[in-house]
């Protein structure tokens, strides 16, 4: 069933965070965008980058391309992979510019570790005024990631179905 009125919005290092938002939009018949801060975060590097820029709260301008305005969507879904125990700081920086702007949003994080990190979805309601209406904490690889990938659909089709 496709869900048009809904954006996919996210941002990947190293590609889980990618999958799972395919797989999501895919799934919903939703739009799909990547996020950019122009912050190489290629390599070790990167990954050193990225954990200080979580650590610090760093925020740097976002780019993205939707179709629409944001406010037009019925649900926003937002992407981030955890980052020192923190919503990636290119999903934060997109929170602070444009978590006003959204009208409803849902969650979902791409995880390393066995912690489910469900603190950072409070973390990222503080830029959300709307707050969140369903979230899903992966960890690409566990036994569990088909049936929390399919029960956060659910939960999504079932909030699409009632609003």
């Amino acid at each position: 069933m496709a869900w048009n009125n809904v954006l996919c919005i996210y941002y990947s290092r190293t590609g889980h965070t990618r999958k799972a938002m395919e797989e999501i939009s895919q799934a919903l018949g939703a739009e799909l965008v990547e996020l950019r801060d122009g912050v190489d975060r290629s390599g070790w590097g990167g990954w050193l980058r990225c954990g200080v820029d979580a650590t610090k709260k760093t925020v740097k301008p976002v780019k993205f391309q939707s179709k629409f305005p944001l406010m037009d969507y019925r649900l926003v879904i937002v992407g981030s992979p955890v980052w020192a125990g923190r919503c990636s700081s290119v999903v934060r920086s997109f929170l602070k510019q444009h978590g006003g702007e959204l009208r409803n949003a849902a969650f979902l994080l791409t995880r390393g570790s066995e912690n489910k990190s469900e603190k950072v979805f409070q973390q990222m309601d503080l830029y959300t005024p709307c707050g969140h209406r369903t979230s899903v904490s992966l960890r690409p690889g566990s036994v569990g990631y088909t049936f929390w990938q399919t029960q956060f659909l659910q939960d999504v089709q079932d909030f699409l179905s009632d609003s």
